[in-house]
């Protein structure tokens, strides 16, 4: 295969901008070419600020340049990404230019999600059609995993082959093989679904809030629902895309029976009404900015937005089917929309993908919906589904009376996971070379150990891997009990340890609730051995026999954090948050976290310049954007691995700690240099910003003297179990301020810090 290292994005736009920052993202030297070369620079500084880079200094991978006179800059890219206006005619002049000046074998692709491959390459060269692809990203690049990629029938193998695997391990996407289909997959569907739901809500009297409620959380759908949707993308550009849908598609196909524009969205257009992008659309906010207005569905009028109302809703309690069964204007809305759309699905595989999952797994990370179509209706069963659309009066697709035949499109057999073929047949579902799913391992095995807070599972090679099981992730003392009896197991019959699992967070900390608890009916003895627990397992967990490596993904927070800190090793997802941010909860990190950043900054800082990098990551609560973000916050170590595929992270934390095992040594406990009152009367100088509150300076304050050595003299050096020491009791002094317990409860009261 092809080795992908340079590449050349053409059309600056937003989506093509945000191509050539996540191709950045990923290591690759990249050229971006629009009209002017000043467009080109546009794109670049507009991606710096959207947050398309995971670190700002991979925008100095890019160079920019005109498509009109620096076309040649293209000659040495592996390839060559077209963004340009969604016409045929302007896509092919370019495509002739280019042939003039790529090298041979490069790849050329466009990221097109309306216009056929076939008529991209009709009466292009052959060497062209031989290297050209559809490679659909969805926007914006960086964060939305689906990549639709679509191949010709002269399409080579080795193009198709390079690109797939490049998008998946290097730009971590996930890799659906679409069919040269009008709206290929995740739009196809997912447009239908727009469409209806749009349409019917006006017909049916429904109001916005009713509407994104309904087709929202009940169905595993993100709460933008319908209208917020529409907004986001913008309205009248999602009139454009469902015209050009319809032009595509045959009479007979659903997407014609309804209006691509109804007229209250050609009113809407006319007034400029067109979403986010214009400030209004079906939501707005009000003239003084402290509240949102509501489009009325019925009169195009804005009114001020309403608590919800929904009978269908109400009894429904989170059931879709209770929902869909309902007598109301809801329940049947809901009926309608959902038994509609499900319906579009089964009927277009084999037509748009050969399989459910390629469906299932294009609406998940196109749209973001919990679970894909074929996941619903097993969810809501295929049989009650069937029954459902024929008293609707929609017919009931083959595949679907076939999977109503068979119980579901989803089953295990043999302790494997199999989907249901459209030939009516079970076939194996594989897991992808070099991914581990613990979901895959559970069908077929049992775990070594198992509890209320984690399993632990036999990964092969000598590796075994801890699997979180509490809510978040969260470190309750089952959670420190279940971490010391997996270095218990793993010390006698395995040579490594893994801690993570196949579903995001990796751990928001201590169980803040429990703690909190455990101090005020028992006290701060009671908590001070909960505390006590957790730097022992930490302990145990730093300075083990054998590596350890966390593999971190989504958020690690607090506690979470610390056990990366302790780890051997880190192997992390490319998207991570992490961060120390318990002084946002009146707190310091308790764990092990500020001696940890003390040790770790002392390694190449002067002992006052370790002591305030330690003091401003944790007092600031900084967390990362990204991994990479991470490892400049001083959070992850330049040894550590980061993976760009959340599917991965096990496999790859598991290589790593094979990598480890050949005459692992655990570190020996270091000892530190600190600063004492010099150091204490430096750090806290910062406390008298302004902005920092009165309970802000009792917190830093606390945090200061543990970074600086407590009591000890200036040069003199301490060890790690004197800091852990110093952390426990500023950590429960912390915890008998009424202001402390205050930013706790209103923390899990409303999710938010309170700034007292």
């Amino acid at each position: 295969m092809t080795t992908i290292e340079k590449a050349t994005v053409i059309g600056a736009g937003t989506m093509g901008s945000g191509i050539a920052a996540h191709l950045a993202n990923a290591g690759v030297s990249v050229t971006l070419l629009d009209m002017d070369a000043k467009l080109a620079e546009a794109g670049v500084a507009r991606q710096l600020k959207a947050g398309g880079f995971m670190d700002t200094a991979f925008a100095a991978h890019i160079r920019t340049g005109s498509s009109v006179t620096d076309l040649a800059l293209a000659a040495d890219s592996d390839w060559i990404v077209e963004a340009i206006a969604e016409k045929p005619e302007i896509k092919q002049g370019l495509y002739r230019a280019l042939e003039a000046v790529r090298k041979p074998g490069s790849i050329v692709s466009s990221n097109t999600s309306t216009i056929p491959l076939a008529r991209l390459t009709e009466g292009m060269p052959e060497r062209f059609a031989d290297d050209f692809l559809i490679t659909h990203f969805f926007n914006p690049p960086r964060r939305m995993r689906l990549f639709e990629l679509v191949a010709g029938g002269r399409t080579r193998a080795d193009a198709r082959a390079t690109i797939a695997d490049f998008a998946d391990r290097r730009l971590g996407k996930a890799v659906v093989l679409a069919k040269d289909t009008p709206g290929f997959i995740g739009n196809r569907i997912g447009n239908y679904w727009m469409m209806v739901a749009e349409n019917e809500a006006i017909a049916r009297g429904l109001t916005v809030e009713e509407a994104d409620a309904i087709i929202g959380r009940p169905f595993g759908i993100p709460s933008t629902g319908i209208f917020g949707l529409l907004d986001l993308v913008g309205i009248d550009l999602m009139a454009t895309i469902l015209k050009s849908l319809q032009g595509a598609l045959p009479a007979t196909d659903p997407m014609q029976d309804y209006a691509a524009e109804p007229p209250l969205v050609t009113r809407m257009i006319a007034e400029n009404r067109l979403g986010r992008k214009s400030g209004a659309g079906f939501v707005k906010l009000s003239a003084d900015r402290k509240s949102r207005e509501i489009t009325d569905l019925a009169t195009g009028e804005y009114r001020p937005m309403q608590a919800l109302a929904s009978a269908a809703l109400a009894a429904a309690k989170g059931d879709a089917r209770v929902l869909m069964d309902h007598d109301s204007p809801g329940g049947r809305f809901a009926a309608i929309v959902m038994g509609k759309t499900l319906a579009y699905a089964a009927a277009l595989v084999p037509e748009i993908a050969d399989t459910p999952q390629a469906v299932d797994e294009a609406m998940r990370t196109g749209y973001g919906w919990k679970s894909g179509p074929f996941e619903l209706i097993d969810r809501l069963g295929p049989g009650w589904l069937a029954g459902k659309l024929e008293t609707l009066g929609v017919p009931v697709p083959a595949y679907l009376a076939a999977a109503a035949r068979a119980g579901s499109f989803y089953s295990v057999r043999d302790g494997k996971a199999v989907h249901l073929g459209t030939d009516g047949d079970w076939h194996e579902i594989d897991v992808p070379e070099g991914v581990v799913r613990l979901a895959a391992l559970k069908l077929s095995t049992a775990p070594v150990m198992s509890g209320e807070a984690a399993n632990l599972w036999d990964l092969g090679n000598g590796v075994a891997g801890l699997e979180l099981r509490t809510k978040m992730n969260t470190f309750s003392p089952a959670a420190l009990d279940a971490v010391v009896a997996a270095l218990d197991a793993v010390e006698k019959d395995f040579g490594a340890l893994v801690i993570g699992g196949d579903a995001d967070p990796f751990s928001a900390g201590a169980d803040l609730r429990q703690f909190l608890s455990l101090f005020e009916t028992e006290g701060r003895e009671a908590l001070g051995r909960f505390v006590d627990r957790g730097q022992q397992t930490f302990r145990a967990l730093k300075f083990a026999p054998f590596p350890v490596v966390s593999a971190t993904s989504g958020l690690a927070l607090g506690g979470g954090a610390e056990i990366t800190l302790h780890s051997a090793a880190v192997q992390a997802h490319a998207e991570l948050s992490i961060g120390l941010v318990e002084t946002k909860i009146g707190l310091i990190p308790g764990w092990g976290g500020c001696k940890e950043m003390l040790l770790r900054f002392s390694e190449t800082l002067p002992p006052l310049d370790a002591a305030k990098a330690a003091f401003d990551l944790i007092a600031g609560a900084k967390t990362s954007g990204s991994a990479y973000e991470a490892r400049n916050l001083g959070l992850l170590r330049a040894t550590d691995g980061v993976t760009m595929n959340r599917e991965r992270l096990i496999a790859d934390a598991k290589a790593r700690a094979r990598d480890l095992l050949a005459g692992y040594e655990p570190p020996a406990p270091r000892a530190v240099t600190i600063t004492g009152a010099e150091g204490f009367a430096a750090l806290t100088a910062a406390l008298d910003a302004e902005g920092v509150t009165a309970h802000d300076r009792v917190v830093g304050a606390a945090l200061a003297r543990v970074l600086t050595g407590g009591d000890a003299a200036a040069g003199t050096t301490i060890g790690e179990d004197a800091l852990t020491a110093l952390e426990r009791k500023a950590f429960l002094d912390l915890l008998e301020t009424p202001a402390t317990v205050a930013r706790i409860r209103h923390m899990l009261e409303t999710g938010k810090p309170l700034r007292n």
